[in-house]
């Protein structure tokens, strides 16, 4: 059983760091209700936790009416209770698009709605559910790569680069009652928060290591702790703005040798 009242929606919760914050919050005695495409890893959560605190929902965030349905479901599991954080974290894996000249309007558009449009929709969706409380809170999933970028990643960077826009506008639109705002994760390790089929604990090389100033590759739970932090009470003034979590990598300057 839950041991509080607080309730929060992972978009992309069946995998990487939305199964891991998904995992995290249940761990903390939250009601948990997740989003994904992919049912067979979100019945890998409802066998891991069988009791009332988890909602399971296989949706794909990018379509309107999906976005509906799921959270007509999610209106009826919460009752009159509010709803308390929102966390955005949908979004394609894989950045890599190959070459501009070469991509499809059709992928290019599957970028933009896993990840862009998908916070539209469902943060429109949530936003009743969250004024109910006065203290709602709306996290979305950006990235470093809205910052920086490798060749023939700008559907990816696009994406993100909207997430985190669209972070302040709704920052101040929504305040006072809800507080946005955007994570932008750098290299994390998200193999062992896979579903089983796709699981995997790969072992990073010294160099891989040594590019970040903390010394090591991110862990899922260094995303789910800032998530954590940033719906509390200590972060209670902090709206619109985007937390980097990178080991401090896009602060590294590289000259080549």
């Amino acid at each position: 059983m839950s041991t509080t009242n607080n309730t929060i929606v992972i978009t992309g919760g069946g995998a990487g760091i939305g199964r891991g914050t998904a995992v995290h919050f249940l761990d903390l005695g939250w009601r948990v209700c997740t989003l994904d495409k992919d049912d067979d890893a979100l019945a890998e959560l409802r066998d891991q936790f069988a009791g009332d605190e988890l909602l399971a929902i296989e949706c794909d965030v990018g379509h309107e009416h999906a976005v509906a349905a799921a959270f007509g479901q999610i209106s009826e599991w919460l009752g009159q209770s509010p709803l308390t954080v929102l966390v955005n974290n949908a979004a394609i894996a894989d950045p890599y698009c190959g070459p501009m000249e070469e991509l499809t309007l059709e992928k290019w558009q599957g970028w933009i709605d896993a990840s862009l449009t998908s916070t539209f929709l469902c943060s429109r969706a949530a936003i009743p559910l969250l004024r109910r409380g006065k203290q709602g809170s709306i996290i979305n999933m950006s990235s470093t790569r809205a910052l920086q970028s490798e060749p023939d990643t700008f559907a990816y960077a696009a994406s993100k680069g909207g997430v985190s826009a669209l972070t302040h506008s709704m920052a101040v639109s929504l305040g006072p009652d809800i507080r946005v705002n955007a994570v932008l994760p750098g290299w994390i390790e998200t193999g062992p928060w896979q579903k089983q089929a796709d699981r995997s604990f790969p072992e990073h090389r010294e160099i891989d290591k040594e590019q970040h100033p903390v010394g090591r590759v991110g862990e899922v739970s260094d995303i789910a702790r800032t998530v954590e932090w940033l719906v509390g009470e200590g972060a209670g003034f902090v709206t619109g703005q985007q937390i980097v979590v990178d080991g401090g990598m896009t602060r590294k300057m590289i000259y080549a040798g």
